[in-house]
């Protein structure tokens, strides 16, 4: 009699939220349903973890006796092969194992284990948090019709743009160079439109929209409520509770929510029928990870776009010179906005105070003050934007010279007069002001330079019967900071303030529509950075606060204090020419053998004291002579990092380089396994960042 075959074993490929370079297997129970992308419970050392099935196979080459058992499914929750592919790109370009990208981007209430009394999980509930969407209407559509924005009538060139767009067939990067105030919003806006309308398609078309910071979204997921009542919105940042981000990403995941609004991390939501991705201020430096795996969401939005087929448009009004040389070679395709939306409108006057011979007083040079005088007179708004929150950046013994440095870092502790506190902006150490100087007891402490804190203050003294607002990190923060800034950002749209203080928050996607005046206080501190992406930087933050005025037609100007009027930067933005700024820095980039002419990573190493920290790096830089190094590749010494000390820590950083990027990577394949084999010697921590923002 024949006996029943032995059905073969099945082993599961499964990545984690470990340092390992390879998935793990796991054996598989007879007749069990697994399939890659499902997310399971796997034991891991002595705990349990959620990880992800990336395949299935008949063989593994770990001995059955150290094989483990693959633990149950969690319900409703299989992400795409195209996402898996994502994450998987992602690894592989970072230099990261693939379990710490793919499993930290998805909500942390889903990698949660679930109880032992219930293994399987549910998935999250289809109600809506508060704030997450906007509400369906009736079946017939008459109170979405109602309720629909009407679409502003459309320029010629933002009409092509639109077309352009839509009538890829594919992968297809557009570059939308608009001028600030040109309308590229409402390019994004007719895009998603044909989009979402378009007929044929098996299930509801998804839309992507990133912005570079969570105040942006309040204003903006309103606005797509508003002009897409049939359709569900749902936003994607950090600010939201846990509940809140897996209801909205579950929404995403299920194709119930067909526009999804969001920050970086939202570059990683799964979206099964993706249609359109758009990268709202793409130079924004705020697209790159910091902590964790250092990725770019613009970098991988493009990626993403390719993977699955589809246009992606990056938007801005300053590109970062990397996407202004793409689109100027053709590998981009560039759509250009040169015209201001508002009929019969004026661009702003750009205009430098010289502080030689205008001295600031309190933070105010004269004919700053004289401008937002004749502002106010005539019941107009004033923007005062200065990057440094806080009252001064340091407090200041007169007598001994005392300075309030951090404790803990290669800084100052910047002093907070509302709260009477010092706080490092590096680090988060924070303590009371002290009554007296510590080191010779004088009672007289001055706070040194101008933050957000000090110009309000001087303005208010100034102006007491204005309206002043303050909009800055130090008043948005917390689980609700979004919804107190647009609440405030609300008060600036409906005229209840005179003038606005604030930081970055306030010159980013933001359409006041009556600011005529603009200070800009402290451009210099960017002007003289050692970073060469310095003067992108200052650059584009200029021309995003200029942005801000006129944008209902109105004269406006525009007042930049500085120490250095006659400097080319200054040149081209009287201009408003980012064409000509670019042009400039392109040139510069080239001769210099800087990107995008040259493609690099950091290593960094933290330790106890900054001798570990380059002792270990020159010893990894020493593991080049014992590889077959691709031509080009240089390595630099090891030096410390301009903020040496960080949080108790001191720090050091080695620069990679090389004139092609798979040289580069070819490199550090062959490196980064040495460097892991190699002995710390008191160093903390070390990793590796591809393509760094900052040197």
């Amino acid at each position: 009699m024949l006996q029943p075959e032995t059905p073969a074993p099945r082993y599961a490929q499964v990545i984690v939220d470990v340092p390992m370079p390879q998935p793990l297997d796991y054996r598989i129970a007879a007749g069990a349903d697994v399939v890659p992308g499902a997310l399971v419970v796997v034991p891991v050392g002595r705990r349990r973890q959620v990880g992800i099935v990336v395949a299935t196979t008949t063989h593994s080459a770990i001995a059955q006796s150290r094989l483990r058992d693959l633990g149950p499914a969690l319900a409703d929750l299989r992400v795409s092969d195209s996402w898996l592919e994502l994450c998987r790109f992602a690894a592989d370009y970072y230099h990261f194992p693939w379990g710490e990208v793919a499993l930290p981007v998805l909500p942390p209430a889903l990698r949660r284990v679930p109880s032992a009394r219930g293994t399987r999980r549910r998935g999250a509930a289809a109600a809506p948090a508060d704030g997450t969407h906007a509400t369906t209407t009736t079946d017939d559509g008459r109170a979405a019709a109602a309720a629909a924005e009407m679409a502003p009538p459309l320029r010629a060139e933002q009409q092509a743009a639109i077309d352009a767009v839509c009538a890829a067939s594919g992968f297809a990067p557009y570059l939308l160079f608009g001028i600030t105030g040109s309308g590229k919003t409402e390019v994004y806006l007719g895009a998603i439109a044909r989009m979402l309308e378009r007929a044929g398609a098996a299930a509801a078309p998804q839309v992507l929209l990133l912005v570079p910071e969570i105040n942006l979204t309040p204003q903006l997921h309103a606005r797509l409520s508003q002009r897409f009542p049939r359709h569900r919105v749902v936003s994607l940042h950090s600010s939201l509770t846990p509940t809140e981000r897996a209801a909205a990403w579950m929404e995403a995941h299920q194709g119930r929510a067909q526009i999804i609004l969001g920050t970086r991390t939202a570059v990683f939501a799964s979206l099964p029928h993706l249609r359109l991705i758009v990268v709202d201020e793409e130079h924004d430096a705020s697209f790159k990870a910091h902590g964790g795996v250092p990725f770019s969401a613009r970098d991988l939005a493009v990626k993403r776009a390719q993977l699955e087929g589809v246009p992606v448009v990056l938007g801005s009004a300053t590109p970062a010179l990397e996407t202004w040389h793409l689109a100027q070679s053709g590998r981009y395709r560039l759509l250009v906005l040169a015209q201001r939306a508002s009929t019969g409108g004026q661009e702003p006057v750009i205009e430098t105070i010289d502080l030689q011979r205008d001295p600031a007083d309190n933070g105010l040079a004269a004919p700053l003050r004289d401008a937002l005088e004749q502002t106010l007179a005539r019941g107009e708004q004033a923007l005062v934007f200065i990057n440094r929150r806080g009252f001064a950046p340091v407090l200041r013994c007169g007598a001994c010279e005392w300075l309030s440095k951090c404790p803990r870092c290669d800084t100052f502790a910047a002093y907070h007069k509302v709260g009477a506190a010092l706080r490092c902006h590096h680090c988060g150490w924070n303590a009371r002001v002290p009554g007296a100087c510590p080191d010779c007891g004088n009672q007289d402490l001055q706070g040194v330079g101008q933050g957000t804190q000090r110009v309000e203050e001087s303005l208010r003294r100034l102006w007491p019967q204005a309206r002043i607002a303050r909009i800055d990190r130090d008043n948005t923060q917390g689980a609700r900071g979004a919804s107190r800034a647009g609440a405030a950002f609300d008060a600036v749209h409906a005229g209840e303030v005179d003038i606005l203080v604030g930081t970055q928050m306030i010159t980013k996607g933001h359409d006041f529509r009556r600011v005529t005046t603009v200070g800009v206080l402290n451009a210099d501190a960017q002007l003289v950075a050692a970073d060469f992406r310095a003067p992108e930087r200052l650059f584009a933050v200029l021309m995003q606060v200029a942005g801000r005025a006129g944008r209902a037609g109105q004269a406006s100007r525009v007042l930049i204090q500085t120490r250095y009027p006659h400097h080319p930067l200054f040149a081209a933005l009287s201009r408003l020419s980012f064409e000509a700024f670019a042009a400039e820095q392109i040139d510069e980039r080239r001769a210099a053998r800087m990107p995008p002419f040259v493609h690099q990573a950091l290593l960094t190493a933290a330790a106890r004291t900054l001798e570990q920290a380059i002792d270990f790096l020159r010893r990894c830089r020493e593991l080049q002579e014992g590889l077959e190094t691709p031509a080009g590749v240089t390595l630099f010494d090891a030096v410390p990092m301009p903020l040496a000390r960080l949080a108790s820590e001191s720090r050091g950083q080695l620069l990679v380089e090389a004139p092609r990027r798979a040289d580069l990577h070819a490199f550090l394949n062959a490196w980064l396994p040495l460097l892991r084999d190699l002995g710390n010697r008191g160093v903390l921590r070390w990793g590796i960042e591809v393509d760094p923002q900052s040197i």
